[in-house]
């Protein structure tokens, strides 16, 4: 219990990303230890001790999360998933609602317009309910159109919802019902923790769980420059397969699945197709060794090496293998030099593991 707390109010501080998270959990071992080390992390970066959550507003917490019926799963602990714990930037901790047991089994996400045409809605629900009946779940974000039509699809064999507020706010409100029977039949997955609404910001996070948990990603109806394209982007930066339903030229939410065919995703016409793009992926992941989290060697930079770091950084995002590159530090002293610089309030990080000065 004293674990969770120390994590929940380490994850929970303003400061601290999940980047950040995991590097300071490989440095100190736990969040205990972590917590005692931020003020000096932050001088050596140049900056203020950080503000961290106060150990009574996290205790509220866990006491709400136990009070609508959630729990927690930790980064690098047994029931976390194991795909979307192969992402850098993995949420270290989700609070969950439902049938656990969703999580054993291989996933696909569906996503798609708000604005789905009925002819889409109907496709996405009859391929959910298609993989659903080949053991796979479907994963998708609970928004209206496609989201919803992929989750009603599923409900009878297997569907898990990730959502951008917290477990027990109904987004849009029209879902209610529906997230609350997710939560008895399926799963309901959260990044951010009960109470929060969900805002714009919140919505590429969920995106990245929906990619991260899934083999594969089909796009069923996106208009250019769409959430869902963000969830195809994420989905092929963490190496998994994507898809897309080819729809017709003359309508606009077809123009995001032409493009990303064009482009290479594979063309999905019914559940066999999907099968067999994530058939090998599916195969790796029941090979995998478990996850091994958190072993970064524990190194010291001094201030040459500090100094060398901030000169490589500007306000243009650069990916930090090329820092490593550049500085020819060994990435443990890269990676300590940029979290000091993190928890200073100097660094921003961006999406593809790239990094620049504030």
């Amino acid at each position: 219990m004293n674990d969770l707390l120390d994590r929940l109010r380490l994850i929970r501080s303003p400061s601290i990303g999940p980047v950040s998270y995991r590097h300071l959990m490989a440095r100190f071992g736990t969040a205990r230890a972590a917590l005692d080390a931020l003020p000096d992390l932050a001088r050596r970066g140049g900056g203020a001790a950080p503000k961290v959550m106060p150990a009574a507003e996290a205790e509220r917490e866990m006491m709400r999360v136990e009070a609508i019926g959630g729990r927690y799963l930790l980064l690098g602990q047994g029931l976390y998933p194991r795909l979307l714990a192969e992402l850098d930037n993995a949420p270290p901790i989700l609070t969950i609602k439902g049938n656990l047991q969703l999580l054993d089994k291989p996933a696909a996400a569906i996503v798609g317009a708000r604005n789905a045409s009925a002819a889409a809605c109907r496709f996405s629900r009859g391929l959910a309910h298609d993989l659903g009946n080949e053991g796979i779940v479907t994963v998708s974000g609970l928004a209206r159109g496609i989201d919803t039509a992929a989750h009603d699809g599923s409900i009878g064999t297997g569907t898990i919802a990730i959502i951008a507020g917290g477990l027990d706010i109904a987004y849009p409100p029209e879902n209610e019902e529906r997230q609350r029977d997710i939560a008895e039949r399926g799963l309901l997955v959260a990044e951010m923790p009960p109470g929060i609404e969900p805002r714009a910001r919140h919505f590429p996070y969920r995106n990245r769980v929906i990619a991260g948990m899934a083999l594969g990603t089909v796009v069923v109806e996106a208009a250019p420059r769409s959430g869902s394209l963000i969830t195809a982007r994420l989905a092929t930066e963490a190496g998994r397969e994507v898809m897309a339903v080819p729809g017709s030229p003359l309508d606009p939410r077809a123009q995001g699945c032409n493009g990303l065919i064009r482009d290479g995703a594979t063309l999905v016409q019914n559940a066999a197709d999907v099968i067999e793009a994530i058939r090998p992926f599916g195969i790796i992941a029941r090979v995998a060794s478990p996850l091994t989290s958190f072993e970064v060697p524990a190194l010291d930079a001094g201030s040459d090496e500090r100094g060398l770091v901030e000169q490589l950084l500007g306000p243009s995002p650069v990916p930090v293998d090329e820092i490593v590159r550049l500085s020819q530090l060994p990435s443990g002293i890269v990676q300590l030099v940029l979290l000091e610089l993190d928890l200073a309030g100097r660094l921003d990080r961006h999406a593809g593991g790239r990094v620049s000065l504030s």
